[in-house]
């Protein structure tokens, strides 16, 4: 059911603009005036810290390094917790993620796992009809009302009590909404995303004790916390809601933030139920903070696993601040997919998200992520084995020591032509299904999103301007392939000439966009500075 709101009038202030044809009972007047109220008391703030992170880009850029903060000391040393989690939250041992389609929506709450993160950000390509689609979709999943027909089929939701739980990930602070403007404005992403779900869903989903639930992503600041604390503290006295019924998890996804995982607990520490080691989009912060740095180019990506020591230092550093503050270590993602049709390889991927499950709960993990539904018993039983409660945060990991050079340290290895050339694939096929609509594409055997694209494209932007000095200075060596063959604009150009013929062999979601999407990616990756993020420039050809 709709919230219970007293927004302002339409005629008193600024309405929030959209596109003609939105449909009112998503986006009536009380929505849109509780939106354009969101806008109105926060956008000066979030444009105050996205001009903060440039500042301090520029920074790093110039040769700085990220480090813990002095003037936050007191809070890592001095002795707090957490609010206790609620009922719903304490055992999360196995939590499926994937977008919001309905088909989506209704197999992930049925698929077994304890929660279900409904992704708004990575794995949804944020088209309007998507986005609506979506929010539609779990309203109607909150309401119990939520079927889908197709390929023959009905799909349908289980009873609450065999359904995960339900966590939304809205878009990130960087993010606009372009389609929610206020005088002419976009809205926040992260806004119109969260804000709608709860103005909708908030009281339903309290009166049973199941949220609302958020997972908030691609922080890097306290200060960016906090902002997403006042949001959420306005946002539940305006639906009428008692104070901290809103609860997050916070994604750990970008270097700046493992320097302040004491302090985002802190700062949400009413609210907040646990850290998550967001690995892919850490890879990609980390290549993204480093752009400048030539002693920290990282390898190909299948050689940065977690077993290397600065994503170790990483994982361990969060598992023990959150158990020191009572909140859960949450692990991270297993992309691995199903290969039907060859058991070998099956067993072998398989094999892989056993190991780094294993590695995750002996580690003192509270659980674990899997994006295919497939990989639930696989996870669930390396974790019902090893973690008998619902958590581990007696585990203290008092044993961990990890200083400001663990967690920058770059790991050794190679890059190999079948490591370039993949990135480029990865990153041709992740865009042109993105543009198409399509923000969840098996390649290869993973399933890739736009943080596993951002990777690959941010790797390829680094390797070819290895040698920018930051200050103009004349280039230098090039970085080689494991062969021998030096990695330069012609390289880059021989792999792009020969993807569209290899692609076209195979039905590829949004073919018909490969050549946009080879484009973009020559454009993006050739440019003097790496842009901050691949969506930024792609949603400027959405809708």
């Amino acid at each position: 059911m709709n919230a219970v709101v007293k927004p302002h009038p339409p005629s008193s202030g600024p309405m929030l603009r959209l596109p003609t044809g939105t449909p009112a009972d998503l986006l009536g007047d009380d929505a849109r005036a509780f939106l354009a109220d969101l806008h109105l008391r926060f956008e000066p703030r979030r444009q105050t810290l996205l001009d903060a992170r440039r500042v301090r880009q520029a920074a790093f850029d110039a040769g700085a390094l990220p480090g813990f903060r002095a003037d936050t000391r007191g809070i890592r040393e001095s002795a707090w917790q957490v609010a206790p989690a609620p009922a719903a939250l304490r055992d999360r041992r196995v939590e499926i993620t994937g977008p919001v389609d309905p088909k989506m929506v209704i197999n992930a709450l049925n698929a077994g796992a304890r929660c279900y993160m409904a992704d708004f950000e990575d794995s949804t390509s944020p088209t309007w009809a998507n986005l609506l689609t979506g929010q539609r979709a779990l309203r109607e999943a909150v309401a119990g009302t939520l079927v889908f027909e197709g390929n023959g089929k009905r799909y349908a939701l289980l009873p609450e009590d065999r359904q995960a739980v339900l966590i939304v990930r809205p878009r990130g602070w960087h993010l606009d909404e372009k389609h929610a403007c206020v005088d002419g404005t976009p809205m926040s992403a992260a806004l119109f995303d969260a804000g709608l779900f709860a103005f909708h869903n908030a009281h339903a989903l309290a009166a049973r004790d199941r949220g609302p639930y958020l997972y908030l992503p691609k922080l890097e600041s306290m200060e960016e916390a906090q902002l997403w604390e006042d949001v959420l503290a306005h946002t539940e006295r305006a639906l009428g809601l008692p104070a901290g019924q809103i609860r997050v998890t916070v994604l750990i996804e970008t270097l700046p933030a493992a320097f302040e995982m004491d302090e985002i607990l802190h700062a949400l520490r009413g609210r907040i139920a646990g850290l998550n080691c967001g690995r892919w989009d850490y890879i990609f912060s980390y290549i993204k903070t480093f752009r400048r740095h030539r002693d920290r180019v990282l390898p190909e990506r299948g050689q940065v696993t977690m077993d290397q020591p600065f994503l170790t230092a990483y994982s361990e550093l969060l598992i023990q601040t959150c158990h020191r503050r009572g909140a859960h270590a949450m692990g991270g993602m297993a992309a691995q997919i199903p290969v039907p049709g060859d058991p070998v390889a099956h067993e072998a991927a398989m094999d892989r998200v056993r190991a780094d499950k294993l590695r995750e709960v002996t580690a003192g993990h509270d659980g674990t992520w899997v994006a295919h539904p497939a990989l639930i018993p696989i996870a669930q039983a390396v974790f019902d084995t090893r973690m008998r409660g619902p958590h581990q945060h007696a585990m203290t990991r008092d044993d961990v020591l990890v200083e400001r050079d663990d967690l920058i340290a770059p790991p050794l290895g190679t890059i190999t032509h079948a490591g370039f050339a993949g990135n480029v694939e990865v990153c041709v096929r992740y865009l042109a299904a993105w543009l198409d609509g399509n923000g969840c594409v098996p390649i290869h055997g993973m399933m890739e999103d736009a943080a596993t694209a951002e990777i690959a494209r941010a790797q390829l932007w680094q390797w070819l301007h290895h040698a920018d000095a930051g200050d103009g200075g004349a280039p230098g060596t090039p970085l080689h392939l494991d062969d021998g063959t030096a990695i330069d604009d012609a390289l880059f150009d021989r792999v792009l000439l020969s993807l569209p013929s290899r692609l076209a062999r195979q039905p590829i979601p949004g073919a018909a966009r490969v050549p946009e999407a080879i484009a973009m990616l020559e454009v993006l990756t050739l440019r003097d500075t790496l842009a901050d993020f691949l969506t930024l420039p792609a949603y400027e050809r959405l809708d």
